[in-house]
């Protein structure tokens, strides 16, 4: 057996095939609504880019609504994703949170928002805070697609995809208002929030405006840990989303979403590297689209989707050393353009078919200036990135499923070119042009109208970006200078999965091998240091391998009564140095009893990790991650609520223990003994959807 899955033991191996057995014997029960609604049997789209039941999808993704992100009073959308199995979320500070899928993060997971790309050309490699450049309370849904991605949406697939989806205005018979007022409050100051929603839906619009205030407090953590001072920050989104029937047949879809942080500090900076100042200021994220959708009845032709975007980020940065009257000001905006069309094609119950371009522009500003503040003199100097640069792809996908009454089979390539200009004084000019042609393809088993069983192959890619040629500054505890000969980043993916619902008991199994070629890595170079820190210079010199186990299981003992689990175990070592992976997460657990009976509920929640002591080099010369290793960790909470017709309160005792606890790699500690509490009320009604 495989090294890494030693540590597995059977007990993985029997429980998984003992449910396959018990699955047989449940053939002839046949599915109904309730069964459906469940969360294994959701509607998701990342997978195909079209709406497909989560059962009949040969790929490890979980959907995670709205629901459970208020109910267990998930403060940023990177938390939330502590709720789905197979994810690890790093924090490099308080106001990040970079989740990791199958042992990879950054730049090589791709994050969307409504399936136009968060990833851009500056993403870097390792943690980085995007993902929480999304309002948690803007968020309908959050669709996690694991292995998967390239085919899909491009570059950046190698671990995974994760996809935030805003709320979609619904069209009613009827005209009305609705609307909806909450709030949030944590003990210790650590966080008060505001949010305010309005809709507004007709027949033929439909509309959804929110604005959501937020001050996060310094975190307070376990029993030895006590405040991390800086913590806090604050931040101020809104968004607004408007659907048209423009007729009986086509949607019009506009909608515009705003982030803004302030006084991010990046506490580990503070207390382990002597910074009086470090902070990003601002952190912002803004996006307009447009999407149409046409639905035809021309031969196999079935429907056509036109999607235009308009995107800036733009990440400031502040630092000063304690005793220097240096202060360095660094700003980098990304101004993305992006167009997709799609059509979905079907001949029949047997075969169907989404096929379609994508273009995205990326233009990056990049500044940098030194201020003496004793003299009061500032210097203007290269930034980290070189300013003005671009990056632009253009692709072509097709993705197929054949559906052959107890098989099906799916299949899909994609190819995808890309055009690289770097303009930079300091180190000279380039262009490079990298291309992929990536494909996919899945064997599933229908073992019955519960469950199945699947094999896959995935492979993936990742485009060098301008992050990988153009950096050129300190970044975390290292000096980065840029390198101009780099290829793409591959990857295949292997997994044998099994799904299975039903009425009491429903579930999911996965074993997974991906293996690495072509690894953009910083190498040190030795015996060279600038301002004090160590030289590294980026390279395609490494190949690696990860292969873990992923389960979940859901148990609903009785109409009020329900128990959830689930358990991820990731194992990577990097083949050309012959050590782990970097940052690869810990095995990790969450179990969950609930109980509900009427309108309120009362929620008992175990989080924990084990021990990570497999340390690369890499890992081993990270500030952030201690002495041996990150400490194994067990936290409880108790989450409770009142549902009402027109109001929700929500009620959390988190860290009951009160202990003091990391996730690995992490820049600061998790929160220790606390209470949140969260008040809602809802307006007017939204009833008779059409």
């Amino acid at each position: 057996m495989i090294r890494g899955f030693k540590e597995l033991g059977f007990s993985g191996t029997l429980v998984f095939f003992s449910v396959v057995l018990q699955a047989q014997d449940n053939k002839a029960v046949q599915l109904n609504d309730s069964i459906l609604s469940r969360e294994l049997g959701e509607v998701v789209i990342s997978a195909t880019r079209y709406p497909s039941h989560q059962l009949n999808i040969p790929e490890a993704i979980r959907m995670m609504g709205a629901g459970s992100m208020k109910k267990f009073q998930v403060r940023t959308s990177p938390e939330a994703l502590n709720l789905t199995p197979g994810v690890f979320v790093q924090k490099t500070n308080h106001g990040g949170g970079s989740p990791f899928v199958r042992g990879l993060t950054g730049n090589q997971t791709l994050l969307l928002i409504d399936g136009i790309r968060l990833s851009n050309a500056t993403s870097r490699y390792g943690p980085n805070q995007t993902f929480n450049t999304i309002d948690v309370f803007g968020v309908e849904r959050t669709e996690v697609l694991r292995g998967s991605g390239s085919v899909q949406y491009g570059s950046d697939a190698l671990g995974g995809t994760i996809q935030s989806l805003s709320y979609q205005p619904e069209l009613t018979e009827k005209s009305c208002w609705g609307g909806s007022l909450l709030s949030r409050f944590a003990t210790s100051g650590m966080e008060q929030s505001l949010n305010s929603a309005v809709n507004y839906s007709s027949k033929r619009s439909a509309l959804r405006a929110s604005v959501t205030a937020r001050n996060f407090g310094d975190i307070v953590g376990g029993d030895t840990t006590g405040k991390q001072v800086p913590t806090a920050y604050q931040e101020l989104d809104y968004d607004i989303k408007g659907k048209v029937l423009l007729s009986e047949s086509s949607t019009l879809t506009l909608a515009y979403q705003s982030v803004h942080q302030k006084d991010v500090p990046v506490y580990h900076k503070y207390t382990l590297e002597n910074y009086a100042v470090n902070k990003m200021d601002p952190q912002t994220r803004k996006l307009a689209y447009a999407r149409y959708n046409q639905t035809l009845e021309a031969g196999i032709l079935k429907s056509v989707v036109f999607t235009a975007s308009l995107q800036n980020s733009e990440e400031g940065r502040e630092m000063q050393k304690n005793g220097s009257s240096a202060l360095r000001l660094e700003n980098d905006e990304v101004r993305s353009i992006g167009f997709s069309a799609e059509a979905l094609t079907s001949g029949g119950s047997i075969w169907s078919a989404n096929s379609g371009i994508e273009v995205y522009n990326d233009m990056v500003s990049s500044s940098r200036t030194d201020k003496d503040l004793s003299s009061g003199i500032s210097t203007a100097k290269r930034g980290l990135y070189p300013d003005g640069s671009a990056m632009s792809s253009l692709a072509a996908f097709s993705l197929h499923t054949f559906d052959l009454n107890k098989w099906s089979i799916t299949a899909g390539a994609r190819f995808n070119s890309f055009i690289i200009n770097v303009e930079d004084e300091a180190v000279g000019n380039a262009k490079l042009t990298p291309s992929a042609m990536v494909g996919n393809v899945a064997v599933m088993r229908k073992l019955s109208i519960r469950s199945n069983i699947f094999v896959s192959v995935n492979t993936g890619f990742r485009a060098p970006n301008l992050d990988d040629l153009g950096t050129l500054g300190i970044v975390d505890f290292r000096y980065e200078t840029p390198n101009y000969d780099l290829k793409p980043e591959h990857s295949i993916q292997y997994q044998l999965g099994y799904k299975y619902i039903g009425s009491v008991l429903s579930g999911e199994a996965y074993f997974y091998r991906n293996k690495l070629t072509d690894l953009i890595v910083r190498n040190k170079v030795e015996g060279d240091t600038i301002d004090g820190y160590p030289v590294y210079i980026k390279e395609n010199v490494e190949e690696a391998y990860i292969q873990g186990f992923e389960t979940s299981w859901d148990l609903k003992l009785s109409g009020q009564l329900s128990l959830s689990t689930s358990y991820t175990y990731t194992y990577g070592q990097n083949i050309t140095k012959n050590e782990p992976v970097r940052r690869i997460p810990p095995m990790f657990w969450r179990v969950a009893a609930e109980y509900g009976p009427e309108a309120w509920w009362i929620n008992l929640e175990w989080l924990g990790a084990g021990k990570q002591a497999r340390l690369a080099a890499g890992d081993i010369a990270d500030n952030r991650i201690p002495k041996g290793g990150t400490p194994a960790w067990n936290i409880f909470n108790i989450n409770s609520g009142i549902d009402a017709d027109w109001y929700n309160i929500n009620l959390s005792l988190c860290n009951l223990l009160n202990t003091d606890y990391r996730y690995h790699g992490s820049g600061v500690n998790g929160v220790g003994r606390s209470v949140f509490l969260t008040l809602a009320v809802k307006i007017g009604s939204m009833k008779s959807k059409k």
